[in-house]
């Protein structure tokens, strides 16, 4: 088989989200090869999907419009219409100073106890290790 791609395809292990009509239908599947420029993901479900749609990533933080190319069994083919994925969540211009500065203070909180529970699950692997 010949390969048409622009670029080489990563293997990847991650969780995906397709989401279409207009937000209100979405199903989860699983990214196993990726690329700037499209990806191949497979599905659990045998549910027919539209010809564009929306595929969110959380673990790279990126939402990506798709445009299905191919289906083989459980495994869709998918391109990507947009070059730079756009962040799952942005900013919105209207967004008060407030409102961020209050997200900033979740986003650090979080990142603090994120640390103390990876200082705790360190300490924990080197007793079990001493």
């Amino acid at each position: 088989m010949s390969e048409l791609r622009r670029e080489t395809r990563l293997r990847t292990f991650l969780k995906g989200r397709i989401v279409f009509n207009s937000g209100n239908s979405s199903m989860d599947c699983l990214i196993r090869d990726l690329s700037p420029s499209g990806a191949r993901l497979v599905l659990s479900q045998t549910a027919t999907l539209p010809d564009g749609f929306d595929l969110v990533i959380p673990a790279k933080d990126r939402t990506h419009k798709a445009t299905l190319r191919w289906r083989k069994d459980d495994s869709v083919g998918v391109t990507f219409a947009d070059e730079m994925p756009r962040p799952s969540a942005p900013f919105a211009l209207e967004d008060s100073p407030a409102a961020l500065l209050a997200r900033i203070r979740e986003l650090e909180a979080e990142n603090a106890t994120l640390r103390r529970l990876l200082k705790e699950a360190e300490a924990m692997v080197l007793e079990r290790t001493a």
